[in-house]
């Protein structure tokens, strides 16, 4: 088996893109790929596990992980606190596994640059790369938000409004993805991944 480089990637993309089940789908055909678990200060919803879907922590806790500096990036998205810690990526990498983000477009350039200020030689920078996930065009999208029924109209624009916005920053990634087919995306994100760890 061939040693490959652990990689630290950061995957975004606008609601209703896919890419949750990118992800799953990623996890589930490679074994040495992590998935990072966010932490929120918020209640878990419905069925949410604490550990699976967010460490769910209390505001004191997490005031108290902010002043040590131990987030790569966190957010206070109405009155509750979110965040990524650096200490499970930092392992992860050192045991030679890959981790993936699942970030938003505001998260990513506080990872970005975080990484940006580290040494050349730290894991995190060495393995970086982060990727945007882009909708076939914004009709499709919004037919894709449709579809799925899960949002009313005014939450639907919202979506739309913020993808757009989204999608004027995609070149600040690395690399872009389109999500027109899933199958033929999922291909170019394992022929990605395949590239940069050195699978290839």
């Amino acid at each position: 088996m061939k040693k490959t480089k652990p990689l630290f990637i950061v995957l975004s993309a606008p609601s209703g893109c896919g890419k949750s089940t990118l992800i799953d789908l990623l996890l589930q055909e490679y074994h040495d790929i992590v998935y990072s678990i966010s932490c929120t200060t918020r209640a878990p919803r419905g069925d949410e596990e604490d550990g699976i879907d967010y460490h769910f922590l209390a505001k004191e806790r997490f005031e108290e992980l902010l002043a040590q500096n131990a987030f790569l990036e966190y957010a206070k998205v109405h009155d509750n606190y979110y965040g990524t810690l650096k200490a499970p990526i930092e392992e992860v990498l050192a045991e030679g596994s890959s981790m993936i983000l699942d970030i938003d477009v505001q998260g990513a350039a506080k990872v970005r640059d975080y990484v940006r200020a580290l040494p050349n030689n730290d894991p995190l920078k060495i393995g970086y790369v982060d990727i945007f996930v882009s909708p076939p065009s914004l009709e499709e999208l919004r037919e894709r938000l449709v579809r799925r029924g899960t949002d009313s109209a005014a939450t639907i624009e919202r979506r739309m409004s913020n993808a757009e916005g989204e999608i004027a920053r995609a070149g600040e990634y690395m690399y872009r993805v389109t999500n027109d087919e899933l199958d033929v995306c999922f291909k170019r994100l394992c022929d990605l991944i395949d590239a940069l760890s050195g699978r290839m």
